[in-house]
This record gives C-alpha cells, structure tokens and sequence, in this order.
C-alpha cells in the first residue's frame, strides 16, 4: 500500500514535483496537470516519478457525463477519452471521475434521476465508449463512489462491473462518500467489509478522509480530517492491506497545512493493526546527494 496526497508545489517542473512528494514521505501522488499535446512534458513527469518511486496514482478528470445539455455531455465524455489515454501514457493506476448527475447547475449535485435505470445505462455506455476509444493497456478507467450518484454501493458498483464488461475498468473506492445516512454512519465498519468482500478484485484505487454527524435535525454529516470523524480505520487499512496488488490511499480535501496531520494519524492506525506502507525512505536517502 501507498500513502499519497495531491501536493501544491512553487514548481512544475516534474523532477522537482516528484522530489517534494518524496520530501514530505508520500509514495504516491495525483498526477500533475498535462496533456496528450504535451508528449515531452508527460514522458518526464512518467520518468521522474518512476524514478523517485512516487507511485502516480490518478489522473482527475470532473466533469459531468450526464450533464442535461447533450453538447455539453458529448464534450465532457471525449474529455474522458483523453484523459483515460493520458492516464496511460503516464503510466498511473487509472484515470477517475464520477459517473455524472442530471443537475442542471452543479455537475455532481443530488437529482432525482441520479439513481435511475437511465442513468445506469448511459453510464454503462460512456464507460464501454470510454474505454473502447482510448484503449488503455496499464491504466484503468474508474468511477468514484458516491452518496447520490451511482455507484452508490458495492452492490451498485458490481452490478456496473458485470454491465461494462471491460477488463480495464476498475474501482476506486471512496467509503466516506458512501456514507449518506445514519446506518451506514454507525454501521461503517460492515460497510468496509463489505465494499472489500465485494469488490477487492476490482479495487485498484482509494481516497483517505473522515466523516462526522452532527446531532441536529435532519441528518447532517461532513468530511473531516482523518482522526476527526468516526470512519473505522483498523477496519480500512486491514482490508486494504489485504488486497493482492499494491493500492494507493489519496488523502484529499484538506488545507495544506492539515496534510501532514492526517498522515500522521493513517500511519498511526497502521501500526496499530500491523499494516506497513510502502515509503521512499532510500529514494530519500538518494536524493540527499542529487543535485537538483
């Protein structure tokens, strides 16, 4: 397993966004911004993260492929494409988005229809095209999880994998994301195992965060730091660790100044159960006597 973040820089140049991961003892990372028309660019961000060991775990795309306007949908699924190609060529895990929402303003806000039938099968068909188009060889092509948005279960997230039918489309799990009502809150800990018993085959790829309810009506959770909320991290880093292929865990949606903390409790609550990340520790030892 990898610890990684995505790390804001003063530099873009690759070796020395490379080198900054490995400084701040981060194995994997979120690919820097490039593209397919970058050729030079991509091959040495490919080189100097695989020569720092820095594990380039996604490539991010955000956009919306249900999005009610169909020129504004085609073009965001093509987006995709490249991105799923790019994600390639940079040698990273996969390539990720969600599959969408039916909103007419915020591109991952809730709607009625987010968990239809239609909205599964054109996810099912953007996936296949997806893939198909950029016919990917190392990469995979991943939806997150999500709390309105399908999928929003390992059941619904099978179903998807069984439907797609592509070798190349994988899971990146986001359990805080699933996590919409008080059952599932307190009930974490099942909902870990079973997302694992389910889908650990297809996991190719996690993000790390924390979840708390509040005590007033309605229902009201929000993301945390991890070590903040109740998520259950023996449970997580348990399951992860047992996965058959090594899986990076993408801390996110934090301050900068708050990274380092939450990587501190993860690496905490690893060794607590046991479980060992991957860390650059010689690359660091080697980077001492580099010059720049």
């Amino acid at each position: 397993m990898r610890l990684g973040v995505s790390l804001s820089t003063h530099s873009d140049d690759p070796k020395e966004i490379a080198r900054a991961y490995v400084e701040a003892g981060y194995a994997a990372a979120v690919s820097p911004p490039a593209s397919l028309d970058q050729p030079d660019r991509v091959r040495a961000i490919r080189e100097a993260f695989a020569r720092h060991d820095v594990m380039l775990a996604e490539v991010g795309v955000w956009n919306n492929m249900l999005d009610p306007d169909p020129n504004r949908r085609a073009a965001n699924l093509e987006a995709n494409v490249d991105a799923m190609a790019l994600a390639d060529e940079l040698g990273a895990v996969c390539c990720v988005n969600i599959a969408g929402s039916f909103h007419p303003t915020r591109w991952d806000g809730p709607h009625p229809h987010n968990l239809s039938e239609e909205a599964f099968e054109l996810t099912v068909q953007n996936v296949r095209h997806i893939i198909d188009a950029a016919r990917p060889q190392r990469a995979f092509y991943t939806l997150e999880t999500m709390p309105w948005v399908i999928p929003d279960s390992a059941d619904s997230y099978l179903r998807l994998i069984e439907a797609v039918n592509r070798p190349m489309f994988g899971v990146h799990l986001d359990p805080v994301n699933l996590i919409n009502c008080p059952s599932r809150y307190y009930g974490n800990a099942a909902l870990l195992r079973e997302c694992f018993a389910k889908l650990g085959p297809w996991i190719v790829s996690c993000h790390g965060k924390d979840i708390i309810m509040h005590d007033r009506l309605t229902v009201h959770l929000d993301e945390v730091r991890p070590g903040l909320g109740t998520l259950d991290y023996q449970v997580f880093l348990q399951e992860l660790g047992r996965l058959p292929r090594d899986v990076p865990l993408i801390l996110e949606h934090l301050p900068q100044e708050e990274y380092r903390a939450a990587r501190e409790y993860v690496l905490g609550m690893a060794a607590r159960v046991g479980i060992t990340f991957h860390t650059p520790g010689d690359a660091i030892t080697h980077l001492k006597g580099e010059t720049p």
